[in-house]
């Protein structure tokens, strides 16, 4: 079995047990069962198993279910997968790849922020609007950024081991957040995860934030000022809508030779 074949069988299973959690009514494809069986190995066969025994009645309890199932898929997956989950699947953030076309990345940072591109290896992306119908009237919500011409503006160099602290505080909640990183039993544990999810794009990678205290210092410790302490320029948008108010967001961006990593923070009322 090729890494292709085994990697294309696990995205079908991934996309067919995501429709499900978001509700969809949908049976089982004989012919994805074929192929998850035969090319996806131990993991999709283990999947398959785990959502046989699923009951299908009551609907919303099924899909609670098929969540969970497919977080632990997801988990199982790839290490990065699961430290992505670890870290910020609880709050509310936006976490995506897309692959690096242009000599200006801020044009490959454009397409993640509106959804336009797939993750290049098939991996977890973090997305809590995706299906949100407030994109029915802004697009790329909850973002509202600039123009790819104007995005660099708005942002600023940050070292690595800033960035790697930058996105630990991600997992923090900016409104009334018990227990900040920095007072964490498990610190260690989250900056270990946040360096796995950065260790994706090589040493080579660099670094941007809409944090404006990296303007004066680049290897401003995001740990230490916490969440709530960040000042930012923002890239929301100003609707408000569903009864959503954004106020505050944290975005951190990873830019190397083939993928543009973007990994965002959200503050709502």
């Amino acid at each position: 079995m090729s890494p292709s074949a085994d990697r294309t069988a696990l995205d079908l299973l991934d996309a067919h047990l995501e429709a499900l959690r978001d509700g969809a009514d949908l049976a089982l494809p004989e012919g994805l069962v074929r192929t998850a069986r035969e090319e996806g190995g131990g993991l999709a066969r283990w999947a398959l198993d785990r959502l046989g025994r699923v009951p299908r009645e009551p609907k919303d309890a099924f899909a609670f279910r098929v969540g969970g199932l497919l977080v632990d898929f997801r988990s199982r997956r790839c290490p990065w997968n699961a430290a992505a989950l670890r870290l910020l699947d609880d709050p509310y953030t936006f976490v995506a790849t897309g692959p690096r076309r242009h000599e200006d990345w801020a044009y490959d940072v454009h397409a993640v922020l509106h959804r336009s591109v797939p993750d290049p290896r098939g991996w977890v992306r973090l997305d809590q609007d995706r299906t949100n119908d407030a994109r029915w009237t802004v697009p790329a919500y909850p973002f509202d950024p600039p123009d790819a011409s104007e995005l660099a503006g708005r942002l600023y160099p940050l070292e690595r081991e800033a960035a790697v602290a930058a996105l630990a505080v991600m997992a923090e909640e900016w409104q009334a957040e018990p227990a900040p990183v920095r007072l964490r039993p498990d610190r260690d544990a989250v900056l270990a995860d946040a360096r796995t999810l950065l260790g994706r794009y090589g040493p080579g990678a660099r670094y941007w934030t809409n944090a404006t205290a990296a303007a004066s210092d680049p290897a401003h410790d995001f740990v230490a000022s916490g969440l709530r302490g960040t000042r930012s320029h923002g890239f929301l948008t100003s609707e408000y809508l569903n009864g959503i108010d954004l106020v505050e967001d944290l975005g951190l961006i990873a830019v190397a030779d083939g993928e543009v990593g973007v990994f965002w923070s959200f503050g709502a009322c």
